[in-house]
This record gives C-alpha cells, sequence and structure tokens, in this order.
C-alpha cells in the first residue's frame, strides 16, 4: 500500500468540488482514486448545469477511475452478504478492500464494514 493513494467516497468529491480546504489539503499531492460508481453519481445528477458538469468531468479526468472486475465482484458478493448495505456502498467499499488504499468517507455506515482502512471526515470538525 502506498501512503500516496487514496480512494475517495463520493462525499468527499462533492466536498472538494464544494471547495472545502480540509479535504482540498488532505488529496493535495495524493494519487485519487475514485470508483465508477462515484463518477455515475457525480454525473448522473438530474439537475447538472453545463458548467457544473465540465467541474465535474475536469475533477473526474485528474482522478484514477476504477472499473468492476472478478475480484471486485466478488467482494461485493462478500459485503451484501455480511451487512446491511447498499449496492453502490457495496461496490465502492469492495473497491477499496481490492485496492487495499485508505478510503476517505464522511458515511459513518462504512465503518461496520470489516477489511477497510478508513480515515472518516467530519465537516464540522
Amino acid at each position: 500500500m502506498s501512503g500516496n493513494n487514496l480512494l475517495i467516497d463520493t462525499n468527499i468529491a462533492l466536498y472538494l468540488l464544494s471547495k472545502d480546504d480540509t479535504i482540498a489539503q488532505l488529496l493535495n499531492g495524493k494519487d485519487v482514486y475514485i470508483s465508477f460508481i462515484t463518477e455515475l453519481e457525480l454525473l448522473g445528477y438530474k439537475k447538472l448545469l453545463p458548467h457544473e458538469q465540465e467541474k465535474i468531468r475536469d475533477f473526474i479526468s485528474n482522478c484514477i477511475v476504477v472499473d468492476i472486475n472478478a475480484e471486485i465482484k466478488q467482494n461485493v458478493i462478500n459485503i451484501r452478504q455480511q451487512y446491511l448495505v447498499k449496492l453502490p456502498d457495496s461496490i465502492i467499499s469492495a473497491t477499496a478492500i481490492y485496492l487495499g488504499f485508505p478510503f476517505v468517507t464522511a458515511d459513518k455506515g462504512f465503518e461496520k464494514i470489516k477489511g477497510m482502512d478508513i480515515i472518516l471526515y467530519d465537516p464540522d470538525f
């Protein structure tokens, strides 16, 4: 595991896109990975304005997008069998386990999933 690689959750991407300085400092100089699910969630928002979509696409182009593969699929199955987790969160969790990188999220619900190195962000702190 490289200390220079981080997988980020969709909520962290949204904080960064909203110019959260703490997140910007945390991610500065890091190789930022996102799941394809995060890409879909960011771009799939119904009310995106053209300039917002451009900003998101620019952000995504600076990330490494991880697509699904056989090992991630098996991790998803295991997570879904063990925990009550929505499918998108299961895929993101499975990706974190597959990569073995620290996973940055503001969602405390991920803490119950074993096998992930979680960095829990509290935007109110």
